[in-house]
């Protein structure tokens, strides 16, 4: 019986810390489909004189489009934020499905200002922009 009360101990302590690395784990998903949009903007920018902010579309003789959707495992939804303009845009990554429980990290975005990329990301839909290694970091 004590064995039996020590294992629910440990479990109950360490499924808690597993669950979280796996979260942790899947961000890079959305670092991953981030780095997609940054490319395919760059691409979509050389033939059109702005950003582009169609995501899902693909692009034709005369129109911007990136051809993405969603994350490639759809741990997340992928959307460009505002309006992009021939200097700037911002993409952003929403966790979706089981990712969804990621309070710390729900959103992560990049954002390209006059050839500067800054990261960013938050628990919420609001992105902070000051402290991006709390998702990002390596």
């Amino acid at each position: 019986m004590i064995v039996v009360v020590i294992l629910g101990v440990l479990i109950a302590i360490a499924f808690p810390q597993f669950v979280q690395s796996i979260r942790k784990g899947r961000r890079s998903d959305a670092i991953t489909a981030l780095a997609a949009i940054q490319q395919a903007q760059e691409r979509s920018r050389s033939s059109f004189s702005t950003y582009c902010d169609e995501i899902a579309s693909a692009a034709t003789a005369t129109r911007c489009g990136l051809g993405l959707g969603t994350s490639t495992t759809q741990y997340y939804s992928l959307a460009i934020d505002g309006a992009p303009t021939g200097t700037g845009y911002v993409a952003k990554a929403t966790a979706s499905g089981g990712q969804t429980n990621d309070t710390t990290c729900a959103t992560m975005a990049v954002k390209m200002e006059r050839g500067t990329l800054t990261y960013g990301s938050s628990s919420s839909s609001t992105v902070d922009w000051a402290d991006p290694n709390r998702c990002w970091a390596k």
